[in-house]
C-alpha cells in the first residue's frame, strides 16, 4: 500500500473520531449530527484550516462509493410491502404529488436562474435541462432515518405517523429509479445527443439489468447471513458488496464504452436498493439484515457525512446562495401543494393533509449520495453542482425536524415519556400495606401502572402512599374504587379475606388477573379453581433458589436487577394489528417475544403465528424499547 494512501486514510481517521465527538454536541443543542459532521468536515478541509487538503481527495473515492451504497442498502431496507397495506392508498397519492409537483418546479428554477451559477452561466439551454432535471430528482428525496428518528423519539403513532413514514420510504426508492433514468437524459443532454428509440431501448436495459443484478446480489448477501460467522466478519461482509457493486457497474460502463462504443451503466444505488428490498420482503434474514445494517450505520455516516464536508466547495457556495434559498423555496412549494393534493384525493382527513408538508422537508442520506454521485461522474462540474444541491439539503434538514415534530403533535400523536403518557390501561389494586405491599406499589407506579393500594383498617403506622379503607363485603364502595377497571388485583390480607375478595373480583367484575399471597395449603385449591396466581412465600423462596442455581441470569431478569433487560405484558388491543403474522412485526433489536397468551393458553410463539384482538404478549427487552411496543400495540390509531 502506499505510504501517502497510509497518511491520508490515518489522517481521515482522526478527524472522524474529532467528527464523532463534534456531532454528539451538536445534537445536544437540537440539531441533527450530520450537521456536526458536515461542520467537521469543513473545518478541516481546503478552505479553512486544510487539515485534509484537495489533492487527497481521490484517496477517499472507496469510502464514498461503499457508504453510498450502503445508504442504499439501508433506503431499500426500510421499505416492506407488508407494512405499508393499510395506508397504501394515501401512501401512493402522497408520493406521487410529491414527485410530480417537486421534480418540475425544482428543475425548472435551476434552468431559469442558471446565470446566477457560475458554472451555468456560459452553458446552452439544452445543458441548463441536463442539469436541472438531475437537481430536480435529487431534491425529490426525503430523508426516512430522518424520520424514523423523530417518530421514536416522541414515541408517535397513528394513521398521520404511518402515512409520512410509508412516502419517505417510497419516495426514497422511487428517487433512484427517477435520477437514474434522468442522468441517462441529462448525458444525452450534455453532449448534444438526441433522445433516439434506441436510447430508451438502452434506458430500459439497464434498469432492467440492474433489477436482475440486484436479485443476484441478494442471494450473494443471504449466503453470507447464513453462515454461523461473527456480526463483524458480516458486516465486513455488507461493506466490501457494496464497494463491489460500484466496481462492477464501472467495469461494465467502461468495459461497453472501449469494446461497443457506447457507455452502458447500471446505476449501482438501484442494484444496490434491489438487493435490500428482495432481502427484507422475500428472505428469512429481514432482521439480521437489519439489525446489522442499524449497527453498522453510525459509522458509515460519520465517515460520509465529514467526508462531504471536506469536498464542499465553499467558493462556490458563497457565489450561490442566492440559488441556494430559491431552490428551499421552490422545493418548499412543491411539498406543500404536492402532499396537499395528494392528501386530498386520498380523502385523507383535513387536519392530516393541510399539514402534511411539514413532515416531508427534511433531507438526508439518498440525497446527498446521489450529489456525490453526480459530482464523482461529472468531474468538470460535479464538484460546483454538488456544493449546491448540499447545501440546500443542509437547510433543509436544519428545518424539517422542528416542523415534522410540530407536526407530530398538532395531530395529536405523540406520546412522550412523562407526564404527557397516561396509562388507563394499567391499573392495579392491592389489598394490604404491610410492607410487601406497600413496596409492591412504589415498583408498579415506577413502571408507569396505575395503583390503587386498599386495606379493611386504616394502619397505625405513618405510610407514604394515599390508602383508601374499604370493607370487602361493600359492593359500592369496590365500584367506587373503580375496581372494574382493574387489570390486575393483589390480595394480600389474611386467607379468609383473599378468598373472599378473590370471589368478589371473579364473580362480580370478571379480573383477569388475580394474584394472591397464601398463607395456608388449605385454601390452594379454593383459589386455584377460579384462576387465582398463588404465590406461596415458603416454596416461592425455595423455588427461586433453585432458579438462580439453574440459570442466574433467568433469575435477576425475574427479579428486575438486570439493569438493561425486563420482561413485561402487553396486550395487543390496535386492529391495524390484527391477522399480521408475528413474522412480519418489525420490533426493535433488543425486544424478544417469549410467549403469547390467548384464551386462557400460553404458547410459544412462532413466526407463522397471526395476532388476534386481545393477544396478550410476554416480552423482554429494554425498558424504553418496551415502552415504544407498548404503545405499538395498546394505543389504538386510526
Amino acid at each position: 500500500m502506499d505510504s501517502t494512501l497510509v497518511i491520508a486514510l490515518g489522517a481521515f481517521f482522526i478527524v472522524a473520531l474529532a467528527a464523532k465527538q463534534i456531532g454528539g454536541w451538536v445534537s445536544k443543542i437540537n440539531l441533527p449530527l450530520i450537521t456536526g459532521f458536515l461542520f467537521t468536515g469543513i473545518i478541516v478541509g481546503p478552505y479553512v484550516l486544510n487539515l485534509v487538503p484537495a489533492q487527497s481527495l481521490p484517496f477517499f473515492k472507496f469510502i464514498d462509493e461503499t457508504a453510498l451504497a450502503f445508504i442504499a442498502f439501508a433506503a431499500g431496507g426500510e421499505f416492506i410491502l407488508k407494512e405499508f397495506r393499510a395506508r397504501i392508498k394515501s401512501m401512493l397519492y402522497v408520493s406521487a404529488g410529491l414527485i410530480f409537483l417537486i421534480f418540475p418546479l425544482t428543475s425548472g428554477v435551476l434552468v431559469l436562474f442558471g446565470d446566477l451559477i457560475p458554472f451555468m452561466a456560459d452553458f446552452p439551454l439544452q445543458s441548463r435541462i441536463g442539469i436541472g432535471v438531475m437537481a430536480g430528482s435529487i431534491l425529490v428525496a426525503i430523508s426516512p432515518s430522518s424520520a424514523i428518528a423523530i417518530v421514536r423519539e416522541l414515541h408517535a403513532k397513528g394513521s398521520f405517523t404511518r402515512t409520512v413514514l410509508g412516502v419517505t420510504v417510497i419516495i426514497d426508492v422511487a428517487v433512484i429509479i427517477l435520477f437514474t433514468i434522468n442522468l441517462e437524459v441529462a448525458s444525452n443532454l450534455l453532449t448534444g445527443k438526441s433522445m433516439s428509440l434506441l436510447v430508451h431501448i438502452k434506458l430500459l436495459l439497464e434498469l432492467s439489468l440492474a433489477v436482475i443484478l440486484g436479485r443476484g446480489m441478494s442471494y450473494l448477501l443471504g449466503l453470507l447471513l447464513a453462515r454461523n460467522w461473527s456480526p463483524a466478519l458480516k458486516s465486513f461482509g455488507i461493506l466490501t458488496t457494496g464497494y463491489l457493486i460500484f466496481q462492477v457497474s464501472e467495469w461494465v460502463l467502461h468495459y461497453s464504452t472501449v469494446s461497443w462504443g457506447f457507455d452502458f451503466h447500471m446505476e449501482p444505488l438501484l442494484i444496490a436498493v434491489t438487493a435490500s428490498f428482495w432481502i427484507v420482503n422475500r428472505t428469512p434474514y429481514r432482521d439480521e439484515w437489519l439489525k446489522l445494517l442499524h449497527d453498522i450505520g453510525p459509522s458509515v455516516y460519520i465517515a460520509f457525512f465529514t467526508l462531504t464536508g471536506i469536498s464542499l466547495s465553499l467558493d462556490v457556495l458563497l457565489k450561490t446562495w442566492m440559488i441556494t434559498v430559491i431552490l428551499f423555496a421552490a422545493r418548499f412549494v412543491g411539498i406543500f401543494l404536492g402532499s396537499y393534493l395528494g392528501g386530498k384525493f386520498a380523502k385523507d382527513a383535513p387536519e392530516h393533509y393541510r399539514i402534511h408538508w411539514a413532515a416531508f422537508i427534511t433531507q438526508a442520506g439518498v440525497g446527498l449520495g446521489l450529489a456525490k454521485g453526480v459530482a464523482v461522474s461529472n468531474p468538470g462540474f460535479g464538484a460546483e453542482f454538488a456544493t449546491i444541491i448540499i447545501s440546500v439539503i443542509v437547510l433543509n434538514q436544519l428545518v424539517g425536524p422542528p416542523l415534522f415534530k410540530w407536526a407530530l403533535k398538532r395531530v395529536g400523536e405523540t406520546h412522550v415519556r412523562g407526564t404527557s403518557v397516561d396509562h388507563p390501561d394499567h391499573d392495579v389494586i392491592i389489598f394490604g400495606v404491610d410492607n410487601q405491599g406497600v413496596t409492591l406499589a412504589h415498583q408498579l407506579t415506577q413502571h408507569g401502572w396505575n395503583v390503587q393500594l386498599l386495606c379493611t383498617q386504616q394502619p397505625a403506622q405513618t405510610i407514604d402512599v394515599e390508602i383508601r379503607v374499604t370493607d370487602p363485603d361493600d359492593l359500592e364502595a369496590l365500584k367506587a374504587a373503580k375496581a372494574a377497571q382493574a387489570d390486575v388485583v393483589v390480595l394480600l390480607l389474611s386467607d379468609e379475606e383473599n378468598l373472599a375478595l378473590c370471589r368478589t373480583f371473579y364473580e362480580k367484575f370478571g379480573t383477569e388477573t388475580i394474584v394472591v399471597r397464601l398463607s395456608s395449603p388449605d385454601y390452594y385449591e379454593a383459589f386455584h379453581e377460579m384462576g387465582a396466581l398463588i404465590v406461596e412465600p415458603k416454596t416461592a423462596m425455595v423455588s427461586l433458589m433453585e432458579q438462580f442455581v439453574r440459570s442466574p441470569s433467568s433469575a435477576s431478569l425475574l427479579l428486575g436487577k438486570s439493569s438493561d433487560q425486563i420482561i413485561t405484558d402487553v396486550e395487543v388491543r390496535d386492529p391495524y394489528y390484527y391477522g399480521m403474522a408475528v413474522r412480519d412485526l418489525r420490533l426493535p433489536g433488543d425486544v424478544l417475544i417469549l410467549s403469547m397468551h390467548r384464551h386462557g393458553r400460553d404458547f410459544i410463539s412462532h413466526g407463522y403465528n397471526h395476532f388476534r384482538a386481545g393477544d396478550k404478549l410476554t416480552l423482554m427487552g429494554s425498558n424504553e424499547s418496551l415502552e415504544d411496543v407498548r404503545i405499538q400495540f395498546e394505543e389504538t390509531s386510526t
